[in-house]
């Protein structure tokens, strides 16, 4: 991978497990990850093997009919040299972590609109 790609979209449910049962059904996806989420609720990861729909459910999440908008996921090869760019173009990263099978950090456009910037690559 060259160039970053949309990896996956972030959206808050009241039930993960119900959402990713229907999303199954509905596409023939799979689940290829669930766990904890950040803020202590439980997400949900359903796709195909190259991207996916996060369904996340934690304290945080916003249930409100035409709201359930999370965060924009983007995959790419070099994490620190993304995370310059943010800090160049004057934005704050936060909310990094290491995780299996990768790395991550988050932060808001001047919009507020949430991005997570991941990569599955050995630093």
């Amino acid at each position: 991978m060259s160039k970053p790609r949309l990896e996956h979209v972030n959206v808050n449910v009241a039930d993960p497990d119900r959402a990713a049962r229907l999303l199954e059904t509905l596409f023939d996806w799979h689940v290829r990850w669930s766990g904890p989420a950040r803020d202590g609720g439980l997400t949900i990861h359903v796709g195909t093997d190259d991207d996916y729909i996060a369904l996340h459910s934690g304290r945080d999440a916003n249930f409100a009919k035409g709201h359930p908008f999370n965060h924009v996921g983007v995959e790419v090869d070099d994490l620190d040299a993304t995370e310059a760019k943010v800090l160049a173009a004057g934005l704050k990263p936060f909310g990094h972590d290491s995780y299996d099978p990768g790395k991550r950090f988050y932060f808001l456009d001047p919009d507020g609109i949430e991005y997570e910037v991941v990569s599955y690559r050995a630093p």
